[in-house]
């Protein structure tokens, strides 16, 4: 006998559902977090996939101006070069891989101007400019140009330059010259050089017609003169002396160390050198004369010799009468350079009583000296040296180290001869020389705290590189455990059986009949499960106490459920 018992609901004889179905199925609650886990996901995902496409970011351009900002973004704008504002806007940020061919680009340009505009001013002249706006045009395009000249070099930041040039008139006799003042701002730490300082005062000069480098003045952003004519500074010492000095110092100082280091070793001397250096100018100038005295011979600058026969003594003399009137014979006189005699008046004769005049003045060269001296600037007068050498740990006979001690005294008068030969030392100026031998007092090192691992450099460096890369796989990790997996599962899972086919069937399975026949059941099976009871005799008893212990535990876990089941059963018709 074969009884077919009903099942509780007429939808349980349908096939199981589909994917679909069992998750609409779900609570409210499961599918709020399947949804969740699923956009937050997505999100990852998207996130990974932009972070890996984005190019890496460098720095164009630092410090701009606003009007050299605005040019150089509307210049990247028009390249079609993608870029954009660090934080705060100090810096204009564009890929790596675009940074050399931006400022290629934008140097074609002109770009960026530094704030300053040059000559470009003359080529946007326009129609009915007065002579008065040439000129200053000009005068600003010149002033532009001499402050990019000076940006150029390495240590200055920012130029800028003001020229003073007047009007040139041929209505006044003496022309005013032109001037001009620079303002420099230095980068940090860094300072120009008397010779850059005078390169730039040059560079001014020379710009201008008519300019004088003592025309020129420099000023750096603390308002410090930089540039100083020679002879300004008659009081005390200028600039370049002052620098002079220091020089010398460092550089007998330095002596000192290179010729006492191979002896002590490295570290284990100072030295410090005080020069008195004379910048004081005199000039002297002598005039001496040499006698001319003596058997050495004298130089002959002139002569002059006069010989006169002497007219009143023969005039005088003789009778009178007509041989005394009479004129003296003319003397005979050597022929063609013979030598000979004056023939002398014969006695008697008109001219014997007269007599001859000579004279002779001879002048001599007087020796006269000039001298003049000028003395040499920068002399030393005066030399101060002040050495200190470390106790030096000796070697012993054995080789072994000994303690620290003081140097032997032969070897420190060695050192004094040394450091005396290093400067130059002189009695006769007085110089001095202190070499002291005592142990340097170091001052003790400060314990150096150890940084944890995770605050070091390297690693804050590989967190910053990996960290996204690790952290976007944890994150999603943690959403799919705990958002879409337990909703996946619920909708892997299959319902439990029926709670009204398994209540029948237990119930229905009653004693077996007075016969002795074992009536065949069959119990149709569950929409959602498989059948309970097979349909062996055998196995009804041990079937009836399993399912009596699983309706129980149904009953204690949904009784509401078994109470509608045995309400529906009280319904129906006997």
């Amino acid at each position: 006998m074969e009884a077919r018992l009903p099942s509780a609901n007429p939808t349980d004889a349908t096939p199981a559902g589909s994917p679909m179905q069992r998750l609409l199925a779900l609570p409210q609650r499961s599918k709020i977090g399947l949804a969740l886990g699923t956009l937050l996901l997505t999100a990852l995902i998207a996130w990974g996939v932009s972070a890996g496409r984005q190019p890496e970011w460098r720095v164009l351009y630092a410090s701009l101006n606003d009007k050299d900002g605005g040019a150089v973004i509307a210049a990247l704008a028009q390249m079609n070069v993608p870029h954009k504002f660090a934080e705060g806007g100090a810096a204009i940020l564009v890929p790596a891989d675009k940074v050399h061919d931006a400022r290629l680009k934008l140097a074609s340009q002109g770009l960026p101007k530094g704030g300053t505009v040059g000559f470009e001013l003359m080529e946007n002249q326009k129609f009915g400019t007065t002579q008065f706006q040439e000129r200053l045009n000009f005068q600003r395009g010149l002033e532009g140009e001499l402050a990019r000249s000076i940006m150029a070099l390495s240590a200055v930041q920012s130029a800028r330059v003001h020229l003073a040039l007047p009007n040139q008139t041929a209505f006044l006799r003496e022309q005013q010259k032109p001037s001009a003042s620079v303002l420099l701002t230095l980068y940090g730490g860094r300072a120009l050089e008397r010779s850059q300082i005078a390169g730039i005062v040059h560079l001014v000069a020379s710009s201008v017609p008519d300019m004088q480098t003592r025309a020129v003045s420099v000023v750096d952003q603390n308002g410090t003169l930089l540039s100083q004519a020679a002879g300004e500074n008659v009081a005390g010492l200028d600039a370049s002396q002052l620098q002079y000095v220091r020089q010398a110092e460092q550089s007998l100082a330095q002596r000192i160390l290179t010729i006492l280091e191979p002896i002590v070793g490295p570290g284990n001397v100072r030295a410090q050198v005080t020069a008195d250096i004379d910048f004081s100018q005199s000039e002297s100038t002598a005039e001496m004369y040499t006698p001319n005295q003596g058997s050495a011979p004298a130089a002959v600058r002139s002569q002059h010799l006069s010989e006169a026969p002497g007219g009143a003594a023969g005039s005088g003399g003789g009778s009178p009468g007509a041989l005394s009137n009479q004129p003296p014979a003319t003397p005979t006189s050597p022929v063609n350079g013979a030598p000979g005699a004056i023939t002398p008046p014969t006695a008697g004769g008109p001219g014997a009583a007269a007599g001859v005049k000579r004279d002779a003045v001879t002048n001599y060269e007087v020796d006269k000296t000039v001298k003049v001296v000028r003395n040499a600037t920068g002399n030393v007068r005066r030399l101060s040296a002040a050495v200190i050498v470390n106790h030096v740990a000796l070697v012993g006979p054995d080789g072994k180290p000994r303690p620290v001690a003081a140097l032997p005294a032969a070897q420190m008068e060695q050192v004094n001869a040394l450091v005396r030969e290093a400067i130059g030392f002189s009695k006769d100026r007085g110089d001095s020389v202190q070499v002291v031998n005592t142990p340097f007092s170091l001052p003790a090192a400060a314990p150096v705290a150890e940084l944890p691992l995770w605050r070091q450099p390297e690693v804050l460096d590989i967190a910053r590189s990996l960290g996204p890369w690790i952290a976007l796989p944890l994150l999603a990790l943690i959403v799919i455990l705990g958002f879409v997996r337990p909703a996946m599962r619920a909708v892997r899972t299959p319902p439990p059986p029926r709670l009204a086919a398994t209540v029948r069937d237990a119930i229905d399975l009653g004693p077996p009949s007075a016969g002795g026949a074992t009536p065949k059941v069959t119990v149709e099976p569950d929409a959602d499960g498989p059948a309970l009871l097979p349909t062996a005799q055998a196995a009804k008893q041990q079937a009836r106490s399993s399912q009596l212990e699983g309706i129980r535990q149904l009953a204690k876990q949904d009784p509401a459920t078994v109470a509608n089941v045995v309400r529906n059963w009280a319904n129906q018709p006997s």
